[in-house]
């Protein structure tokens, strides 16, 4: 059962933002295949690793309500109290904030982490510093969403690039319905994902745990 699930992970179809990348590596495999070799043999690797990199597999959201999700794969680097950007409009009361490090080789499909309603979403440019270290929250380049929960609370999810990520995708739309697990986003290629829970909402994770987007649960908002 655990090969095929990895078979499933490693062969799940690309998402969209992959295809130009994808068209690249063929066009080389078969502009290499009349010319030269060596190109047809890049274009092979570029393919696979695209293919790799894209992969948007399919993820079940916990059947409970009230739960807060990894918006990510990869895992924790970070589990503290912040205030959440200044751009979202959410006060500076700090809450507690988790980050998650994807690397080069996790899925970089973006998920919502709750239920509810997009009420802001803001875009701030930066820098491209390692992904890992703390001051990627604050001074790298960014896209962050406030997500209005049905009792009136906010959560915030932060999309960050990373040392060698150069762009980043987002899906939504304000005045969009989130839904816990579903996609919203994709980073390209390394980068970070910080959700910071409603004011008095402690996570139930800890640094160094491995995450999977949409399916592990990072908190509980009835608890």
């Amino acid at each position: 059962m655990a090969l095929v699930a990895s078979l499933k992970l490693v062969l799940a179809p690309p998402h969209p933002a992959g295809r130009p990348f994808i068209g690249v590596g063929v066009v080389a495999i078969l502009v290499g295949l009349l010319v030269a070799h060596w190109l047809a043999w890049i274009g092979l690797a570029f393919t696979l690793f695209s293919l790799y990199f894209f992969r948007d597999p399919e993820r079940v959201a916990p059947g409970r309500t009230g739960l807060v999700l990894a918006p990510a794969d990869g895992h924790i680097v970070s589990v503290e109290p912040a205030i959440p950007p200044a751009e979202l409009g959410l006060g500076d009361t700090p809450r507690w904030r988790v980050a998650i490090f994807l690397s080069v080789l996790d899925v970089h499909v973006n998920r919502m982490p709750v239920d509810g309603v997009v009420t802001r979403i803001a875009y701030r440019p930066g820098k491209f510093v390692n992904a890992s270290l703390d001051k990627a929250s604050s001074d790298n380049e960014r896209n962050a969403l406030a997500i209005r929960l049905p009792d009136g609370r906010d959560v915030a999810v932060v999309q960050i690039a990373g040392l060698i990520a150069r762009r980043i995708l987002c899906a939504a739309r304000e005045g969009d319905a989130a839904v816990a697990g579903g996609r919203f986003g994709i980073i390209r290629f390394g980068s970070r994902t910080d959700t910071y829970l409603p004011v008095g909402v402690r996570p139930l994770v800890a640094v160094g745990q491995t995450m999977i987007g949409g399916e592990t649960v990072m908190a509980d908002l009835q608890a």
